[in-house]
């Protein structure tokens, strides 16, 4: 009898929890994150090839790339992408995600930096760099073998996704 009491109090207090309405969340875009003026290219429109973290620059990064340079990334291992292949990294400043507690977000970009592989017999390879969201330009190399940094962006592995 007095289990039943126990059990029958419970359940009433259960009910009167649910018939109060929850507020809801408002959500909002990311919109920080997705200013990049002046690139020419889309350069967060591509594919996903990978991502990563940078902890001790509080950066994180994400590697896209068009439909023959993603196919490519993802059948092979090896950095001779082929001709009309195009990459592109965009860099943020992480922030704090105000909705979930320990988690990072993008906040403003850092830079973006995109590869070209050019379809001519010669198979040149174009590396810029443009810095912050109005997108100065602050490199601009072609030339028939990467620079460090573009061969750096062309041996990023593709992340395994479903």
């Amino acid at each position: 009898m007095r289990v039943a009491q126990v059990l029958g109090l419970l359940l009433l207090g259960g009910l009167a929890g649910c018939e109060a309405t929850n507020s809801r969340v408002t959500t909002t875009l990311n919109e920080d994150a997705s200013k990049v003026n002046g690139v020419p290219g889309a350069a967060m429109h591509g594919r996903v090839i990978t991502s990563w973290i940078d902890k001790p620059s509080s950066t994180m990064s994400t590697l896209y790339g068009n439909d023959v340079a993603v196919n490519y990334a993802r059948k092979n291992s090896d950095a001779a992408y082929p001709a009309g292949s195009q990459l592109s990294l965009v860099t943020w400043k992480q922030t704090e995600d105000p909705r979930w507690f320990g988690g990072n977000i993008p906040a403003k970009v850092v830079s973006v930096e995109q590869v070209n592989v050019d379809a001519t017999p010669e198979k040149k390879y174009a590396y810029m760099r443009y810095d912050g969201e109005s997108a100065k330009s602050v490199e601009s190399v072609a030339a028939a073998t990467p620079n460090a940094r573009a061969a750096f962006l062309l041996g990023q592995r593709a992340a395994v996704m479903p």
